[in-house]
């Protein structure tokens, strides 16, 4: 069964979000870690993963991701305490 994860970065000081979707996330953040993919969280330094939802519908997950990039901030803050109140990086245990 496929897997696919809509998933939320942050910055080390929390102020820039980026919101994507994955069908294998701990090699999405690698890539997002390493500054392998030129883009917005290599120009912002985006590496810090702060939330994230599973699901086996691709179509679900994109749209998903669209609903959530739509929100104003604080929605997006509030998602996030809901999983994680303090916005530890969520992968830091993953290397």
């Amino acid at each position: 069964m496929n897997q696919y994860f809509v998933y939320m970065l942050t910055n080390l000081n929390d102020k820039v979000m980026y919101i994507g979707v994955t069908n294998n996330l701990e090699r999405r953040l690698y890539e997002h870690k390493n500054e392998l993919i030129d883009g917005f969280t290599k120009t912002y330094h985006v590496h810090k993963l702060v939330y994230f939802e599973e699901t086996s519908d691709v179509n679900a997950a994109l749209e998903r991701e669209k609903q959530m990039k739509r929100w104003r901030r604080e929605k997006k803050n509030a998602l996030v305490e809901t999983m994680n109140p303090t916005w530890r990086d969520l992968s830091e245990d993953w290397e």
